[in-house]
């Protein structure tokens, strides 16, 4: 019982965004810098924009399963034309956007697959709500990093990172 509502109220969530979202521009994925930062040639401009996934952080390069998010990332989206919808701009100066191919979010899809974490310092929009879910049910099927018994967020592995 729990299951069918958990699932009711996510197909609910993303019905309810899904209009909202108004794919702002296309371009082809030509690069993969890690599992959240992809850079996309945008068809419009003709530049290469450097995206930062939005409302999602996938296990850094040398982190416990940096490499497999960054494969399925690449997998899913790499030579494909895909649709981008800027959220923000981080302090880098990359874009932060939701990234579509095919009618899927690769946000999402990083999620259910097990390769991400909500970030929830930064996912404000309601879509973050189905996304807590896709992140729960992943971490109850054991499924991507969630099969490590301990796995540390990110920005925890940064923090100590910095501080060597």
């Amino acid at each position: 019982m729990r299951r069918k509502t958990l699932f009711v109220s996510i197909v609910f969530t993303i019905l309810l965004a899904i209009p909202t979202l108004t794919w702002a521009w296309s371009g082809e994925v030509v690069g993969i810098a890690d599992g959240d930062t992809i850079t996309v040639l945008n068809s419009k401009t003709l530049k290469d924009v450097k995206i930062r996934l939005y409302g999602i952080d996938t296990p850094e390069r040398g982190q416990a399963f940096g490499r497999r998010a960054k494969q399925f990332t690449s997998k899913l989206v790499y030579g494909k034309v895909v649709e981008v919808e800027v959220m923000d701009t981080d302090r880098y100066g990359r874009t932060v956007a939701l990234v579509a191919v095919n009618k899927q979010i690769l946000n999402e899809e990083l999620l259910k697959a097990g390769y991400a974490w909500v970030y929830y310092q930064y996912c404000h929009e309601m879509i973050c709500h189905a996304w807590a879910d896709y992140q729960f049910a992943a971490k109850l099927d054991k499924r991507g990093l969630w099969r490590d018994p301990d796995p540390i967020p990110p920005w925890e592995f940064r923090r100590k990172k910095r501080g060597q």
